[in-house]
């Protein structure tokens, strides 16, 4: 590990962007993704299920005042991933276990929005959902709506189920994002009171837990480095190297004698130590956010172990279970990784949190070594599954995403029921949408990062940006023909590093360079303009033969987007159509791919002698992946044979 390479984002008040593709999201999540995700937390959105958030954390401010008032408050189970009015109490938490984690989440998009915008009606609301969020935490400083609301007495007493160190991730990084904005720390004393309990609980030799679903271990780096406050770090370092050591926590936990040497929670990545993993297994959403943890902890630390374990559960993610549109999570059962190469199209889970994990798991990972493939796959997630998750009208959305859709097996083929075919007005648990806000709303802090000698351009996405050695702006048409032109003013010489993304085979570039890494490097001296054009071309990509889902079969991309085919634009029954990798393939102003192919004709008899099949010539029309579903009810495809 050379620390000398060791780089940071720049921060978000450091860029603006203005950008001729993204400026149409980003406006988006400002006019109606963050108020239409108010509403639903306040369940306030006709026909969608019920968030019961802001309800939740009512009745936990209520149940503070009582207790502060010496009022007895009545006790209710916490032995449920999902609390329903049909099964609980009107009077009880409701909800999902985790449901504190939305309004989180929402906050930080907020914040981030707050941080280049005046915006007074929107700071309002956000300093409003403050403090009561604020007048639900216990004296003690614990802060989680189910237990504080349903049964005090079992605080911690369920970690590998219940969330609660999980809501404390969420709630950290709200609080950080609102007092990097605002300037406002009441939320940020909230985190750090939680925090406190929770290092005081699980410190050495004390508890020996950490994390059912892990988030924790970032949110308290996080909150290292804003308060310099070592704890905060030695106490993430202790929940990564407690993590599947034996005796299981969870096995003591659930007072489970174990009387073998058997292997273990996998789901939890608690199988076993987090140094000696080297395959992604589990919950894909719990994996990237623990890796995520151990990047940021090698970091810190300077710890090469934690740092090649990293290394290898990344390589084994984007060589063997990363799907070509940056999705992950191949299977429903656990929302989990399977097995190398198994990656089904109909069947993928594709969670939209986890491509976000992954996205910021790789931003982590090039923070120590700077090279091109953390950023090619961040791209790739970006410009496939995280936008394809949101509907154009930015009210509705997906939590799957498959590469694959038949209506009708959707709703008849139960093993395909998490395949929704429109998007959806919210989820009951809703974790995706507010996370996508964040996301989004945060894009300009992922685009540079800079270290004492270079500048880094890792996203080219336009945007004003002030840097330790000088400004730059990038004018950017990297979607539209490849060309992007930066505008570099120095205050002292300095390296300018440009990403050179793995889908382009020819570039040029206006000024000498020195490729490393997969940048070109330039020496900058004085105000220079640089211009990069990238080369642009439709692509046939195809898998390895060891993916049985895809033998035969090409995906189409031109530059970072990949595309797909809908039944509306071409015929039913997508199988039936074929590319023809020799014919013409034209790119329309509009966005859409023309390919020459074939269509089979239907053959409706079931079993037949073998012949060859009679092919018809037509046009295949491909649109992005990120805009399928926002015409109506469709069968979609990125694969098609060839």
């Amino acid at each position: 590990m050379n620390i000398n390479n060791f780089s940071n984002p720049l921060h978000l008040n450091k860029v603006k962007v203005n950008d001729n593709y993204f400026n149409e999201y980003l406006n988006l999540i400002k006019t109606v993704v963050i108020p239409y995700q108010y509403n639903a937390l306040n369940d306030l959105i006709p026909g969608a299920p019920k968030s019961y958030c802001i309800s939740n954390f009512i009745k936990a401010s209520s149940v503070c005042s009582s207790l502060k008032a010496g009022i007895p408050v009545p006790v209710f189970p916490v032995d449920k991933w999902e609390y329903k009015e049909t099964e609980c109490s009107f009077n009880s938490f409701l909800g999902w276990c985790f449901q504190d984690t939305d309004a989180y989440k929402w906050i930080e998009a907020a914040s981030y929005v707050l941080v280049n915008e005046k915006n007074d009606a929107l700071k309002k609301q956000v300093d409003d959902l403050v403090d009561l969020i604020c007048s639900a935490q216990l004296e003690n400083g614990y802060l989680d709506t189910l237990y504080i609301i349903n049964d005090r007495s079992k605080i911690f007493s369920n970690l590998k189920d219940r969330h609660e160190l999980y809501c404390f991730g969420h709630l950290t990084e709200a609080a950080v994002a609102y007092y990097n904005s605002t300037g406002n720390n009441k939320l940020l004393n909230a985190a750090i009171r939680f925090a406190d309990l929770i290092c005081d609980y699980f410190g050495d030799n004390k508890n020996q837990g950490y994390p059912g679903h892990e988030i924790a271990e970032s949110a308290l780096v996080k909150l290292y480095y804003i308060t310099r406050n070592e704890k905060y770090i030695n106490q993430a370092e202790l929940f990564i190297k407690r993590r599947g050591t034996k005796p299981y926590y969870f096995d003591i936990e659930r007072c489970y004698n174990r009387t073998d040497n058997s292997i273990d929670y996998e789901y939890n990545q608690a199988h076993m130590p987090a140094v000696k993993q080297n395959e992604a297994v589990g919950h894909a959403v719990r994996g990237v956010y623990l890796y995520r943890g151990m990047a940021e902890i090698a970091k810190v630390k300077k710890d090469d172990c934690v740092f090649n374990a990293c290394k290898n559960i990344w390589n084994n993610i984007v060589n063997k279970k990363l799907y070509i549109t940056g999705g992950i999570g191949s299977t429903a059962v656990g929302e989990a990784f399977s097995f190398d190469y198994d990656l089904p199209n109909d069947l993928a889970y594709c969670e939209t949190c986890a491509s976000i994990g992954l996205a910021m798991f790789s931003r982590r990972m090039f923070e120590i070594n700077p090279i091109s493939s953390y950023f090619d796959v961040f791209e790739q997630a970006l410009y496939n599954t995280v936008l394809a998750s949101m509907g154009s009208d930015g009210k509705s959305f997906f939590y799957v995403n498959p590469l694959e859709v038949l209506p009708v097996a959707s709703k008849k083929d139960e093993r395909k029921n998490h395949v929704k075919t429109r998007r959806q007005k919210w989820f009951g648990c809703a974790c995706c949408p507010p996370n996508l806000a964040r996301f989004l709303s945060s894009i300009g802090e992922y685009c540079f990062s800079e270290n004492s000698s270079t500048l880094f351009v890792n996203l080219y996405i336009g945007a004003n940006a002030q840097f330790t050695n000088g400004c730059i702006d990038v004018q950017s048409n990297y979607l539209s023909s490849g060309n992007v032109i930066l505008y570099v003013k120095p205050n002292k010489p300095f390296k300018l590093a440009l990403r050179i993304p793995a889908w382009c085979d020819n570039f040029t570039i206006n000024c000498d360079y020195e490729m490393i890494n997969g940048y070109a490097v330039l020496s900058i001296n004085k105000n220079t303009n640089v211009e990069i054009s990238f080369d642009l071309k439709v692509k046939l990509i195809r898998c390895s033969n060891l993916v049985r889902a895809n033998i035969g079969k090409v995906a189409v991309a031109r530059g970072p987007v990949v595309y797909c085919a809908e039944s509306i634009d071409n015929c039913e029954n997508l199988q039936l159509l074929k590319i023809n990798p020799n014919g013409d393939f034209v790119f329309n102003e509009n966005g859409t791919i023309i390919a020459d192919g074939f269509v089979e004709q239907p053959d409706e008899s079931l079993y037949d002698e073998y012949k060859p099949v009679p092919l018809k010539k037509c046009k295949i029309t491909l649109i992005p992946y990120n805009s399928w579903g926002n015409r109506g009810e469709t069968e979609m495809s990125v694969y098609l044979r060839v």
